[in-house]
């Protein structure tokens, strides 16, 4: 029987030992990189944001070594066993999204959260991962490009998942997961009369859509075109925070002497708004950093997937990839005014311990896609 080299005994001695553990372990060096330079910046963005808060500083460290150590298990998997299990992960959450909307706990007016009794757990992080799987799984079954039938199949699932999250309401998780279904089936290879025909559709359904929003969701898109018409109302975060960047200048007003977090006019500063934070302090310099970081991942995950070897694991690190970009562009865009407030963070920076986890699992994914490609 031939044994895996990756769990062949290492040879005796400790030096040895220790150099053969780490040439074996499913690392990506060039992407950890990357990631331990943001989650630094992060901590000294957080430090200041969170009112030089250790106690917050500490719990976002623990939080991120437990990320990491998620990381490290899931870059561990064989991409065959995550193709396996993707069929049954989707639907584990669909089952955890229903459960929700029957049994789940209700928090600042939604209901998102499963009482599992020591913690809490939010099912809809665990579809951002099950949905593009799913995803991947289904289309590289078929020979690309998907026909008419399967393009229907993969958009219904991406839309069941993505209304049900929608329903709690959490209408920035549920445009999340539609994007990172969305990237799985344009890495596909669609057809551009399908994409075209997806553009008409989805412009000629705004009216419909607008229906079924909550009062809230429509305050925030009228904002968005108008946030001077109520100032100490809706529009108060966008104002607060196009204050915050503005101020910032090209070099900042320097690390922990910004006016807007501190004297308490930035809400959230210490999540949704961390970037107004960074540029007030920080300045344009201190953005094209944190941008430079982000370039540095996105450039190395995007050569994984060139690398890729099948097209599940290209589908799925292409997906994943795609989110990520999602997840900036949005809560940059939401920041700087040109989207709508949709209580997306910002990756990997944001305070918050659920969001990161389920990032930097989607790292472990990639991770493995990279080291395993070559052990098929």
């Amino acid at each position: 029987m031939k044994i895996d080299p990756f769990l062949t005994q290492v040879r005796l001695g400790s030096t040895g030992r220790k150099k053969s553990v780490l040439q074996k372990l499913p690392l990506d060096l060039p992407l950890l990189s990357g990631l331990l330079l943001l989650s630094g910046m992060a901590m000294v963005v957080l430090y200041s944001a969170s009112g030089q808060d250790v106690a917050v500083l500490i719990r976002q460290g623990l939080r991120l070594l437990l990320a990491m150590g998620v990381m490290l298990g899931v870059a561990c998997i064989h991409p065959r066993y995550l193709y396996n299990a993707s069929p049954i992960l989707f639907l584990v959450g669909l089952v955890m999204l229903l459960l929700v909307l029957l049994v789940g706990k209700i928090s600042m007016g939604a209901q998102r959260w499963l009482d599992l009794g020591l913690v809490r757990f939010q099912p809809s992080e665990l579809t951002k991962l099950s949905t593009p799987m799913m995803l991947a799984w289904f289309l590289s079954q078929v020979a690309p490009p998907p026909s008419l039938r399967q393009f229907l199949i993969a958009g219904a699932l991406i839309l069941v998942p993505a209304l049900l999250i929608a329903r709690q309401p959490d209408l920035g998780t549920a445009i999340l997961v539609g994007s990172s279904g969305a990237a799985v089936i344009f890495l596909s290879g669609l057809s551009w009369k399908y994409l075209l025909a997806l553009v008409v559709l989805g412009a000629s359904s705004l009216p419909l859509l607008w229906q079924f929003l909550h009062g809230y969701q429509r305050d925030r898109l009228l904002t968005l075109l108008n946030p001077e018409a109520d100032p100490l109302g809706r529009g108060y975060h966008i104002i607060q925070s196009k204050i915050a960047i503005g101020s910032g200048g090209v070099g900042g007003k320097g690390w922990l002497h910004g006016t807007q977090a501190h004297l308490e006019f930035l809400p959230e500063s210490s999540t949704d708004f961390i970037f107004a934070v960074l540029a007030e302090e920080f300045g344009l310099i201190g953005c094209l950093g944190l941008l430079a970081a982000y370039f540095i991942i996105l450039a190395r995950c995007l050569y994984i997937v060139v690398q890729a070897k099948d097209r599940y694991s290209r589908y799925l690190a292409g997906g994943l990839t795609l989110t990520f970009f999602v997840y900036i562009f949005v809560n940059i865009g939401m920041v700087i005014g040109i989207l709508p407030v949709v209580g997306v963070p910002l990756p990997l920076v944001s305070y918050g311990g659920t969001a990161t986890v389920t990032l930097l699992a989607g790292f472990g994914i990639l991770m493995s896609i990279q080291a395993h490609q070559n052990r098929r």
